[in-house]
């Protein structure tokens, strides 16, 4: 039976998530290279990749993810018609980077934008999964958090941690959902502090407690507790999830292939 894993490239792992549009193109080239060595391997991919600074920054400027606000100023000088715009075109060229690196590796792959195929928010958003279905073995499907049409909200933020959800759970043969992140080795029991010392929480349940953050002041789709969250609505349908570093050169494959992996571990 063909065998799939759904990854989530992080958007703080693949951008300097503080500095406008700024790629890091190191850490796409080793992931790239992951990726390659699943194919090689007889694994196919679902590639899923998040915004980082070519998206949260001017969403949270024009307070996107709360759709369309009528009589309200921004500091900027666009319209919230014309923020969605060019943070649809900013997701555009992100991807641009990503599939250059998966091309230069001679990887198949083909992008598709959710604003061309996805309407509103959340796990249960409505789109046709046909093509992540129906592509041919080795071909890897590229996808991204993104500004969709909503209908209550004329549009909404669609993160890339609501997609896994239903790539992970409806597509066939799909045996796990790895989560690469950057500057942690997965889900720590609290968050990373100056002189406090990390405890990685190697596995997790759903009625463990742990206590999360995300940088609020520039993230609009809620950080490591959302995709702890989602994770969790994958891991009960029988999927193994993993949250680990994709700053390191092996973990992700390794995870993806059902390696030993320094991580986390999602236990329904």
């Amino acid at each position: 039976m063909r065998e799939r894993v759904v990854v989530k490239w992080g958007g703080g792992l693949i951008t300097e998530k503080h500095a406008m549009k700024t790629v890091r193109h190191e850490i796409l080239q080793s992931l790239a290279a992951q990726i390659n060595a699943c194919l090689s391997a007889g694994l196919d991919v679902i590639l899923v990749h998040g915004a980082g600074s070519f998206g949260h920054l001017k969403a949270k400027q024009y307070r996107l993810a709360e759709g369309k606000l009528e009589g309200e100023a921004f500091e900027g000088t666009m319209t919230q018609e014309e923020a969605v715009e060019d943070v649809q075109q900013d997701m555009l060229e992100l991807n641009a980077h990503v599939m250059e690196a998966l091309t230069k590796l001679d990887i198949s792959a083909v992008s598709l934008p959710p604003h061309t195929w996805a309407r509103n928010t959340g796990p249960s958003f409505e789109g046709d999964l046909t093509m992540f279905e129906e592509a041919p073995r080795g071909i890897v499907v590229v996808t991204h958090g993104d500004v969709v049409e909503c209908d209550q909200k004329r549009f909404c933020i669609l993160s890339g941690d609501d997609l896994v959800v239903r790539l992970a759970n409806e597509i066939s043969g799909v045996r796990r959902l790895v989560f690469a992140m950057g500057g942690v080795d997965g889900v720590l029991a609290q968050p990373p502090r100056e002189g406090v010392t990390n405890v990685l929480l190697e596995t997790l349940s759903s009625d463990q407690l742990f206590e999360g953050e995300h940088a609020a002041e520039m993230d609009v789709t809620g950080g490591i507790g959302l995709k702890v969250t989602r994770g969790f609505q994958v891991a009960k349908t029988g999927v193994e999830v993993l949250l680990v570093s994709g700053e390191h050169d092996s973990r992700v494959v390794d995870a993806c292939l059902g390696r030993p992996v320094i991580g986390t571990r999602l236990v329904a």
